[in-house]
């Protein structure tokens, strides 16, 4: 079996950051930091996340995040799942983060898409099947 185990994101400032993937993941936590190079330039980096799985977040990164309304070449976005869907919406928007964009309406799933601090896309999915042909289906 094949997961991910981590994403690694340049961004513009690490602690603003923090702030959005805390409000989203209030039981990860900071588990290593440090700085180092990457092709010459010295950045700091993050490792935030559980025992199992993270997001690294690197600074000191150059230019503007693609233009998700455009057809560049790049991430669109990326996706966790979740149980509570509303609790992640609460969280986020309590912290400052609005909706940016909410999923096509689905019988057996939810979506919202945020935009982290950085311009990253960030969709979070909630599930109301555990049958895969249901819960991947194009359907609404």
């Amino acid at each position: 079996m094949l997961h991910i185990e981590h994403l690694n994101l340049v961004v513009n400032d690490i602690p603003q950051t923090l702030t959005f993937y805390q409000a989203a993941f209030p039981h990860w936590k900071i588990r290593a930091e440090g700085i180092s190079q990457w092709s010459g330039v010295d950045r700091n980096w993050v490792h935030f996340g559980d025992d199992y799985q993270y997001l690294t977040f690197n600074d000191n990164g150059i230019g503007e995040n693609r233009d998700l309304l455009g057809h560049q070449v790049g991430l669109a976005h990326f996706a966790f799942v979740t149980d509570n869907l509303t609790a992640i919406k609460n969280r986020l928007v309590k912290a400052g983060f609005g909706v940016h964009k909410e999923g096509v309406e689905h019988t057996h799933r939810a979506n919202l898409y945020f935009l982290d601090p950085n311009g990253f896309e960030v969709e979070f999915v909630q599930y109301f099947s555990d049958i895969p042909q249901q819960r991947n289906s194009g359907d609404e």
